[in-house]
Protein backbone atom coordinates (compact mmCIF):
# COMPACT_ATOMS: atom_id res chain seq x y z
CA UNK A 1 0.00 0.00 0.00
CA UNK A 2 1.41 3.39 -0.89
CA UNK A 3 1.84 6.19 1.64
CA UNK A 4 -0.55 8.31 -0.41
CA UNK A 5 -3.33 5.75 0.00
CA UNK A 6 -2.58 5.11 3.65
CA UNK A 7 -2.63 8.77 4.63
CA UNK A 8 -5.64 9.87 2.60
CA UNK A 9 -8.94 10.31 4.45
CA UNK A 10 -11.24 7.31 4.36
CA UNK A 11 -14.48 8.37 2.73
CA UNK A 12 -16.33 5.55 4.50
CA UNK A 13 -15.30 6.82 7.95
CA UNK A 14 -17.13 10.08 8.75
CA UNK A 15 -15.18 10.51 12.01
CA UNK A 16 -11.88 10.81 10.12
CA UNK A 17 -10.76 14.28 9.13
CA UNK A 18 -8.42 15.09 6.27
CA UNK A 19 -4.85 14.76 7.47
CA UNK A 20 -5.67 12.36 10.30
CA UNK A 21 -3.58 9.19 10.29
CA UNK A 22 -5.25 6.04 9.00
CA UNK A 23 -6.44 3.44 11.52
CA UNK A 24 -3.66 1.15 10.27
CA UNK A 25 -1.05 3.83 11.00
CA UNK A 26 -2.51 4.37 14.48
CA UNK A 27 -2.41 0.64 15.28
CA UNK A 28 1.12 0.26 13.91
CA UNK A 29 2.40 3.27 15.87
CA UNK A 30 0.82 2.11 19.13
CA UNK A 31 2.08 -1.46 18.67
CA UNK A 32 5.64 -0.36 17.93
CA UNK A 33 5.70 1.97 20.95
CA UNK A 34 4.39 -0.68 23.34
CA UNK A 35 6.68 -3.42 22.02
CA UNK A 36 9.63 -1.04 22.15
CA UNK A 37 9.06 -0.30 25.81
CA UNK A 38 8.66 -3.98 26.74
CA UNK A 39 11.87 -4.87 24.88
CA UNK A 40 13.63 -1.94 26.55
CA UNK A 41 12.79 -3.39 29.97
CA UNK A 42 13.50 -7.05 29.16
CA UNK A 43 15.80 -8.80 26.72
CA UNK A 44 13.67 -10.62 24.17
CA UNK A 45 15.46 -13.88 24.91
CA UNK A 46 14.57 -13.39 28.59
CA UNK A 47 10.81 -13.26 28.00
CA UNK A 48 8.77 -16.43 28.11
CA UNK A 49 5.98 -14.66 26.25
CA UNK A 50 4.61 -11.22 25.55
CA UNK A 51 1.74 -9.95 23.49
CA UNK A 52 0.59 -6.51 22.41
CA UNK A 53 -2.94 -6.19 21.03
CA UNK A 54 -4.07 -2.87 19.62
CA UNK A 55 -7.34 -1.83 18.01
CA UNK A 56 -8.53 1.55 16.80
CA UNK A 57 -12.18 1.74 15.84
CA UNK A 58 -14.53 4.73 15.76
CA UNK A 59 -11.80 6.91 17.24
CA UNK A 60 -11.31 4.64 20.27
CA UNK A 61 -7.86 3.22 20.94
CA UNK A 62 -7.60 -0.02 22.91
CA UNK A 63 -4.21 -1.34 23.98
CA UNK A 64 -3.69 -4.60 25.85
CA UNK A 65 -0.21 -5.71 26.86
CA UNK A 66 0.67 -9.09 28.35
CA UNK A 67 4.18 -9.76 29.65
CA UNK A 68 5.45 -13.08 31.03
CA UNK A 69 9.08 -12.72 32.15
CA UNK A 70 11.02 -15.21 34.24
CA UNK A 71 10.33 -15.13 37.98
CA UNK A 72 13.68 -13.50 38.72
CA UNK A 73 13.20 -10.58 36.29
CA UNK A 74 14.21 -7.10 37.47
CA UNK A 75 10.93 -5.41 36.50
CA UNK A 76 7.36 -6.06 37.67
CA UNK A 77 5.45 -7.32 34.60
CA UNK A 78 2.22 -5.54 35.56
CA UNK A 79 4.04 -2.22 35.86
CA UNK A 80 5.81 -2.80 32.53
CA UNK A 81 2.52 -3.74 30.82
CA UNK A 82 0.80 -0.59 32.15
CA UNK A 83 3.76 1.55 31.16
CA UNK A 84 3.80 0.01 27.66
CA UNK A 85 0.08 0.69 27.17
CA UNK A 86 0.54 4.28 28.37
CA UNK A 87 3.50 4.73 26.01
CA UNK A 88 1.39 3.44 23.11
CA UNK A 89 -1.35 5.97 23.89
CA UNK A 90 1.19 8.80 24.11
CA UNK A 91 2.65 7.82 20.73
CA UNK A 92 -0.82 7.95 19.17
CA UNK A 93 -1.50 11.32 20.82
CA UNK A 94 1.66 12.62 19.15
CA UNK A 95 0.43 11.27 15.81
CA UNK A 96 -2.69 13.38 16.16
CA UNK A 97 -0.64 16.36 17.36
CA UNK A 98 -2.16 16.41 20.83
Amino acid sequence: MSDETRDSPDSTDPSREAGDPSPETVVETASEAAEGLVLDRYKQSQLRDFDVTVSFEDGVLEVDVYVNPPADADHDPEVVADEAARTAREAVDELFGE
